[in-house]
């Protein structure tokens, strides 16, 4: 059950570093040139996380995101909670083109990875890895809403986040 325990934060700290790819959606106006445009400021949200074994747990997360002048460079800071787990994560994007890179850490867990991708047409799929894991994230935009979904074959499986500008 310990190792289970551990492996469950692990995970969700990794997921963590899934959700900073949250800042890379962006309304589709801006997806080629700018994709960080209009992220400033502060955002909340919740949804589930579902294990491989099927069990099914609630996440509530906050971000407040710093975006450059030109809206190509940004950095994070995310909180997230559950029942049982809560992490702080910081993470730096940056887009060149239509191709988006970036790092993440959760220092608390000495967990650490990079994300790439691409941006276009008002949707974001990257591809994030850390030592031992790798997941994609579709992200889709609409308005003030972004809806988050996250793929894994680790022991997290899917996670599936609503945030929302507070």
């Amino acid at each position: 059950m310990k190792q289970f325990a551990i492996r469950l934060i692990r995970g969700s700290a990794i997921i963590a570093g899934l959700v900073a790819g949250l800042a890379l959606s962006a309304p589709a106006s801006f997806a080629q040139s700018a994709p960080f445009t209009g992220f400033a400021g502060n955002w909340s949200g919740k949804g589930t996380v579902t294990l491989s074994d099927g069990s099914k747990e609630n996440i509530r997360c906050k971000a407040s995101y710093k975006v450059d002048g030109r809206g190509t460079a940004m950095n994070q800071s995310l909180h997230c909670a559950s029942a049982s787990y809560r992490f702080d994560l910081s993470s730096d994007v940056a887009s060149h083109g239509n191709e988006i890179t970036g790092h993440w850490s959760v220092a608390s867990r000495n967990l650490f990875g990079s994300l790439h991708g691409r941006a276009g047409g008002g949707g974001i799929d990257v591809f994030a890895q850390a030592a031992g894991f790798a997941a994609n994230l579709t992200i889709r935009t609409q308005g003030n809403r972004q809806s988050v979904r996250i793929t894994s074959r680790d022991e997290i499986r899917n996670v599936s986040i609503t945030m929302a500008r507070r």
